[in-house]
C-alpha cells in the first residue's frame, strides 16, 4: 500500500513539474513577443543566448547582435503580434515552441502584414528559459 502511494505521489509531483515548466516557457514566449513590439535592449539581452540562430522566412539568418540591432533600430518593426495555435514540447532542458504569428509591421517605415509559422528553441538556463533558435516559414 505504501509503495502504491509513493508511486502515485511521484507521478503527481512530476505532472505538476511538467505543467510548471510549460507555463514558464509560455511566459518566456509572451515576454519575447512583448519585447519584439516594444524593444528593450537590456531585457532582450537577458532573454537571448549569445549563440542565437534567428532564421527569417526569406532565408536570412541573424546572430544575437544582428537580431537585437534589427529590433532596436526599427529595421524590423513589429506594431502588433498575435500568436495562435501554439504547442510546447519540453525535453530535459530544451523546449520547442510552434505557433502561427500574425503581425502588423512597419519595417523601415513601410506598413505591412505578415503571417508565418514559427519554431522557437528555448534552453533552460540558471536564470530561466533563454532563446537559442528561431525559424520562420511563410504560410502558403
Amino acid at each position: 500500500m505504501i509503495k502504491k502511494l509513493l508511486i502515485f505521489l511521484c507521478l503527481l509531483i512530476s505532472t505538476h513539474f511538467c505543467f510548471a515548466q510549460k507555463a514558464e516557457v509560455e511566459n518566456a514566449v509572451t515576454q519575447l513577443t512583448k519585447l519584439m513590439v516594444s524593444p528593450d535592449s537590456v531585457a532582450l539581452d537577458k532573454m537571448v543566448l549569445n549563440n542565437l540562430s534567428y532564421g527569417h522566412s526569406g532565408g536570412k539568418i541573424q546572430n544575437k547582435q544582428e537580431f537585437l540591432h534589427s529590433l532596436l533600430s526599427g529595421e524590423s518593426d513589429f506594431v502588433d503580434i498575435n500568436l495562435t495555435d501554439q504547442s510546447v514540447i519540453i525535453q530535459n532542458k530544451t523546449a520547442l515552441v510552434r505557433h502561427t504569428l500574425n503581425a502588423k509591421t512597419n519595417d523601415k517605415n513601410v506598413p505591412g502584414n505578415v503571417k508565418l509559422y514559427i519554431l522557437l528553441i528555448w534552453s533552460k538556463e540558471k536564470l530561466g528559459w533563454k532563446l537559442l533558435g528561431r525559424q520562420a516559414v511563410k504560410v502558403l
